[in-house]
């Protein structure tokens, strides 16, 4: 790998204005400014749709959000020394926790905190795996029990998705039928913006209905700091949060794995610092009134399209980010987003999150005639669906977070005392498979068509 004499010193790809046939972009180098902006807007444009749903459906500040967004994609960079390209958008992971605090009528300062103290837990895994290796992380969470935990996250918020849908039932099948067929209509990165442009559908299907009032746009102010507030402390949330630290996990290590793949580097020494910075990110964002962080596969996607790789890239992405989020109005605007067009979106966005734990399942081969991963997946899946609760000492507990404690703490007994017994053989610890997160779930496109891109960019360099 060439090294950067320091972290800013990108090389120009030869003259910075075009890429040869089966030529890239490396991470250290760069086109021309004027081009690297433009694939920098696409970046921005890539993690649009999701990053903004997430406050959207949380009630979170979208201006906050998004600054947040560049501000951690910002500390991943300098954090990884501008090797990794990443963007880190908001992570679909801390809905149902946040969706369950604000149930609870705790307030989004609670929710902050638990969002915070998850940022915190996964800067601690990150130093431990920079340290120590990830091996550890297979042998405690493998792919049966990251499957299943990643599953319920997604699962459990499907009423939530239809108390959306049933209150303007026209505007959610709009939404809903532009999100799925845009991606098999359109190729390229189009097909892979079909959560933004079906968003957009069914937006202004909702305002030619009378369903959006602008009246807070209006209002708004064009240049302004974004509404940050700041975290309250409740370590009662807690047991709703940290279980997101496994989905954030393995959608970092997919996502390393995969830009891994596409620019025939080993990042392997990496993911303790893409855990760390994720972390430090998160914990950031919960300081200030943001949603939690995480890698974005839709940037995956635009890399594996353009070729380019470059850091330099993503350091144009978070500044156009940056300046979006001082803009009140474009705030208001985010804002005006209708409950219909919510519920058509998070039909499929919601079951995508859940199936990306089938999807984790599948492509590790996990063997469902094992009575241990049988049993830990299915009293997992209705745990978290039916999402069982109890509370003890006025600390609840909801079906995400006694499903994911029961699935550790079943698969470890079952599988020990198994092999005690002799009646189950012991497993070699494997690590997850590259693409089993890092296809993300805010875009639907992307799942498919990024590992086709993946897959032809592995082709081109062996």
């Amino acid at each position: 790998m060439a090294e950067m004499k320091n972290i800013f010193s990108w090389q120009l790809h030869g003259d910075g204005k075009h890429l040869g046939p089966g030529e890239v972009v490396a991470p250290w180098e760069r086109l021309s400014w004027a081009r690297t902006a433009s694939v920098g807007a696409q970046h921005v444009i890539a993690m649009f749709g999701a990053t903004f749903l997430v406050p959207i459906l949380t009630g979170f500040d979208p201006s906050v959000t998004l600054f947040f967004t560049a501000f951690s994609t910002v500390l991943f960079l300098l954090i990884n020394k501008n090797v990794l390209p990443s963007y880190l958008g908001s992570s679909f992971g801390f809905i149902a926790p946040v969706t369950a605090v604000v149930s609870a009528h705790k307030g989004l300062a609670v929710a902050s905190f638990g969002i915070l103290s998850t940022g915190l837990v996964l800067a601690l895994v990150g130093l431990i795996v920079h340290f120590a290796g990830s091996r550890w992380i297979d042998i405690v969470m493998p792919p049966v029990v990251t499957g299943a935990i990643v599953a319920i996250i997604g699962f459990n918020l499907a009423p939530a998705a239809w108390n959306n849908f049933k209150q303007a039932p026209d505007t959610a099948v709009v939404t809903l039928v532009a999100v799925l067929i845009i991606p098999v209509l359109l190729r390229g990165m189009l097909g892979r913006l079909n959560i933004l442009l079906g968003v957009l559908v069914g937006y202004f299907y909702a305002v030619a209905r009378g369903q959006v009032n602008f009246k807070a746009v209006e209002q708004a102010a064009w240049i302004g700091l974004p509404a940050f507030h700041t975290p309250k402390v409740d370590f009662s949330v807690l047991a709703m949060f940290i279980p997101v630290v496994l989905v954030l996990i393995a959608e970092n290590i997919g996502h390393v794995k995969s830009v891994a793949l596409m620019t025939g580097k080993n990042y392997d020494d990496q993911i303790g610092t893409a855990l760390f910075a994720d972390g430090l990110g998160t914990m950031f964002a919960g300081f200030g009134g943001g949603s939690g962080t995480t890698t974005y596969a839709e940037n995956i996607g635009v890399m594996a399209a353009t070729k380019v790789y470059s850091t330099a890239a993503y350091w144009c992405a978070a500044g156009f980010a940056f300046i979006l989020s001082l803009c009140p109005k474009f705030g208001a605007l985010i804002n005006t987003i209708p409950v219909g067009v919510l519920g058509g979106v998070t039909t499929l966005l919601y079951g995508m999150i859940g199936m990306l734990g089938v999807r984790i399942w599948v492509e590790n081969h996990v063997d469902f005639s094992s009575n241990v991963n049988l049993s830990v997946a299915a009293v997992t899946m209705v745990i978290g669906i039916a999402d069982f609760s109890f509370a003890i000492n006025g600390i609840g507990f909801n079906g995400i977070a006694i499903g994911s404690v029961l699935c550790l703490v079943i698969y470890h007994f079952m599988a020990g005392l198994g092999r005690l017994t002799g009646t189950v053989l012991p497993e070699e610890a494997k690590p997850l498979e590259a693409n089993s997160q890092g296809a993300g779930v805010g875009d639907a496109a992307a799942s498919v068509e990024t590992q086709e891109k993946v897959a032809a960019a592995k082709a081109t360099k062996a």
